[in-house]
């Protein structure tokens, strides 16, 4: 099946580091966009040389793209790159707010140089009193709520990935795409931002309007009362663990009868959700006890043949061998910069049946530097001179 390439013919010239404006280039690169990263000569973008739980941040968000380094405070890097962003649709940027203008790239020098360019911005805080605040994934998750409603009570956790800055790079790509329609209508480019902390509102507003309906703050989601009457991690025989969810009040009497709970399903006053959830005190405790005695394994193939929701606790590093993501295209083929093949996550859709991305080598700082500039118009002569000063 050929991959769909549906932003092929796009120039992205991108200007990011760390996961909320790489993954907005990524995801443009899967679809077809040709993205160009300008990184600092010589050594390029400093997320390719973090460590601990930082070292992957390059590898899972910096496929597809070509690597230009050039050192952008000579006079020559900026007209080389100055070059480039004349002839690009997108810009992408996720630095410190006025770090872009300082160096003559900000919105309004390049938008009268290139009118048809569309300037995006992943930035921690949209226009308002905090936009000159700096934020960082974590920060905005402790002070937008998402700390506090995933750790225990009083105890605040961020979650286990870097959620707001995918989700922000997500919106930034929603943004673009938005602004290159209305480009379609208008033959001008424009202004997009992406906020870190609107990210995380968006992620309160079930939080927010429980607040609104019910008058009372929610508690942490480990301590809720959930909504559904089965909704739970069980202990299997076998020292397992699996997440079994009972949510339908059809479901309900197929669930006790196939683990011999008849008199549950008999049961008037557990008839309905509402009764059910009413009482889980009762009710969880007996469902544990009899899920106790299964294994693992034995346990999961009842609820597949129930069509019950279920889960395995699995960690990250289970995806790699996961049977339907390597049977789905769900895994990127790609090369380490040492030469290490491995796969990553694909994008989370299909366009008409087939998984965009192709492949996602990484590529290493400055690799693509000559070939872009020669297709700018400098002369081979003109290249070796910026190589030998440092600019390439």
């Amino acid at each position: 099946m050929t991959t769909p390439t549906p932003l092929k013919g796009l120039r992205v010239v991108e200007f990011t580091h760390m996961v909320m404006g790489p993954t907005a280039g990524m995801v443009l690169a899967d679809l077809g966009a040709e993205v160009i990263k300008v990184e600092p000569a010589p050594e390029g973008d400093t997320t390719r040389r973090l460590t601990g739980s930082g070292i992957g941040f390059y590898a899972a968000f910096g496929r597809g793209r070509r690597s230009l380094c050039v050192n952008m405070k000579d006079p020559r890097g900026r007209a080389l790159v100055h070059r480039l962003t004349d002839r690009a649709d997108v810009l992408l940027e996720n630095f410190r707010p006025g770090a872009m203008a300082k160096l003559g790239f900000g919105p309004e020098e390049l938008a009268a140089r290139n009118p048809r360019l569309i300037y995006c911005s992943g930035k921690g805080f949209l226009p308002g009193p905090y936009e000159h605040r700096t934020a960082l994934d974590e920060v905005v998750q402790m002070m937008g709520g998402l700390a506090h409603m995933t750790g225990p009570e009083g105890r605040p956790l961020r979650a286990g990935s870097s959620v707001i800055d995918i989700m922000g790079g997500l919106s930034a790509v929603i943004g673009i795409l938005a602004a290159l329609r209305e480009r379609e209508s208008t033959g001008l480019g424009g202004q997009v931002q992406a906020g870190l902390f609107e990210t995380v509102a968006l992620l309160m507003a079930q939080h927010m309007a429980q607040t609104a309906i019910t008058g009372q703050a929610p508690p942490p989601m480990s301590t809720r009362l959930p909504a559904w009457p089965v909704y739970d991690i069980f202990d299997t025989a076998d020292g397992g663990k699996v997440f079994v969810g009972v949510v339908t009040d059809t479901s309900w009497p197929a669930f006790c009868v196939a683990f011999g709970l008849d008199d549950l399903a008999a049961d008037p006053t557990l008839r309905t959700k509402q009764q059910r959830v009413a009482e889980r005190a009762r009710t969880i405790p007996r469902i544990a006890a009899v899920l106790r005695t299964y294994d693992k394994a034995a346990l999961m193939a009842k609820c597949e043949a129930l069509g019950l929701p279920y889960a395995p606790i699995g960690r990250p590093e289970d995806l790699f061998e996961d049977p339907h993501l390597n049977g789905s295209d769900g895994l990127v083929p790609m090369t380490l910069p040492d030469g290490r093949p491995v796969k990553l996550p694909a994008l989370p859709i299909t366009l008409d049946g087939a998984r965009p991305g192709g492949a996602g080598n990484l590529r290493a700082p400055g690799a693509d530097g000559a070939d872009i500039a020669t297709e700018l118009g400098f002369t081979a002569e003109e290249v070796a001179e910026m190589r030998a000063a440092g600019v390439l």
